[in-house]
């Protein structure tokens, strides 16, 4: 039985001390999917992998696919699988088709309506495409979630005003430091997309920053061109601590760039001079264990969400309009997944009766030497006739469900009458089904 599976971890489930053991990079999110699709049990993965979220979006065997990804999740976590279960979330065909719309869409952020998730959304389906992992129920259900994701935004307000995970950093830090921020010496580790959204939001408040960057000093450059800074590398790291009042880190370092040790040989040399450090980074750029030091005050992306749940200003109308979008097209998604069952499972049904009579004529046809070729007829026609009047019901309930979009239902249908796995397989649409949907991705998904 193929169904549709998500298994995922976020900061509705887990502390950043959790999700950061379970943070993908780009080239192990695709190294994960490849060793996925290895499986018997899984036929396509595609993984995402943000500050606050790791999930995994499977089509195959639902039991043995999600056993199969728990345990290597497990694995990467370094705890038992029954541990790692309790934080975990896993829904399945249209509710995980759900969940993936609520996140492109912003529903799920922390920042609720934050518009970095589409893109890391889009990033995510594309490196799949380019291992090859993806298929035609992914493809089109990454395509309908992007589709969706964009109508939330133009259809709602949800959005408005562009808040991201970089607009809080910068609001607490003039919670901290004061309102004046132009005066304070300000250092960025990283340059991704976080660290320009940073750089931004502080150039807004007359902020001249310095980039820390080694691996895309290029990168760090073309960022402080734009936004007035300068950039150094990170063996020049303990001079800028030295000097800042403001550290923000967000790098895809797998390790911490800021160590305690480290910090505590600089705050010496800065003689009593606060320092703020705000870590973005999942895995967390600096040691936890730097907040003991004296004079450091250390916030991490989790002490960002209770800032951002005590002043959360989203209007409760714009959440409703933009859940009923996601309602919308979750239907279109349901009636499509339905249409990939129905007929292959009504011919499946016919094809079983039609086995079963011939089965029951070639067992008894030395009961009818006596018989005529006209009765023989007869015979064989009431015997039709019988299995026909007997899947007429289920046959026309089948496709009201075509219409319904009813999947969960059709898989009982499929388990009640013992049909052949091969229905499944046969459901699914052929790439050139989906082709006109994912070509621009998988095009720029080579280059």
């Amino acid at each position: 039985m193929t169904e549709l599976l998500c298994l995922g971890i976020s900061q509705k489930t887990a502390r950043v001390a959790v999700r950061e053991r379970l943070a993908l990079t780009t080239k192990e999110g695709q190294a994960l999917c490849r060793e996925l699709v290895q499986s018997e049990h899984i036929r396509e993965a595609v993984a995402i992998s943000t500050c606050n979220r790791t999930e995994v979006y499977l089509v195959g065997d639902p039991v043995g696919a999600e056993t199969e990804l728990l345990t290597r999740l497990a694995q990467r976590a370094g705890t038992r699988p029954t541990e790692l279960a309790e934080a975990l979330y896993a829904p399945r065909n249209c509710d995980a088709a759900r969940q993936l719309y609520r996140v492109v869409s912003g529903l799920e952020s922390m920042i609720v309506g934050e518009a970095e998730i589409q893109g890391q959304a889009k990033r995510a389906y594309e490196a799949a495409l380019e291992a090859g992992t993806t298929g035609p129920l992914t493809n089109r259900l990454f395509t309908a979630a992007l589709q969706t994701g964009k109508r939330v935004r133009s259809e709602t307000t949800i959005g408005e005003g562009r808040a991201s995970v970089s607009s809080v950093a910068v609001g607490l830090a003039r919670d901290v430091m004061g309102p004046e921020l132009s005066s304070r010496d300000v250092v960025i580790i990283g340059a991704g997309e976080t660290s320009e959204l940073t750089a931004r939001a502080l150039a807004e408040q007359g902020v001249r920053t310095i980039f820390v960057a080694n691996r895309h000093a290029d990168r760090a450059r073309s960022i402080a061109e734009r936004f007035g800074g300068s950039v150094s590398s990170l063996h020049e790291l303990p001079e800028r601590l030295a000097e800042a009042d403001i550290v923000v880190a967000s790098t895809s370092s797998p390790h911490p760039i800021i160590e305690v040790d480290e910090l505590a040989v600089v705050m010496r040399e800065r003689d009593g001079s606060p320092l703020l450090l705000i870590d973005l980074a999942v895995p967390r750029d600096i040691d936890p264990a730097c907040a003991e030091l004296e004079g450091v005050t250390l916030y991490d992306i989790d002490d960002l969400q209770s800032v951002v749940a005590r002043n959360r200003q989203v209007r409760e109308a714009e959440r409703e309009q933009a859940e009923a979008v996601v309602e919308d097209e979750i239907q279109r998604f349901a009636r499509w997944m339905g249409q990939l069952d129905v007929l292959p499972t009504i011919t499946a049904l016919r094809a079983q009766g039609e086995s079963i009579v011939e089965q029951l004529l070639a067992e008894n046809a030395g009961r009818w030497e006596s018989a005529s070729v006209r009765d023989r007829a007869r015979i064989e026609a009431l015997a039709r006739s019988l299995m026909q009047r007997l899947l007429h019901e289920p046959t026309i309930r089948l496709k009201s469900l075509e219409r319904e979009g009813g999947h969960g239902r059709v898989q009982l249908a499929r388990e009640l009458f013992g049909l052949e796995e091969s229905a499944a397989e046969a459901s699914l649409p052929t790439e050139q089904d989906t082709d006109a949907d994912v070509r621009p991705l998988r095009r720029r998904a080579g280059q």
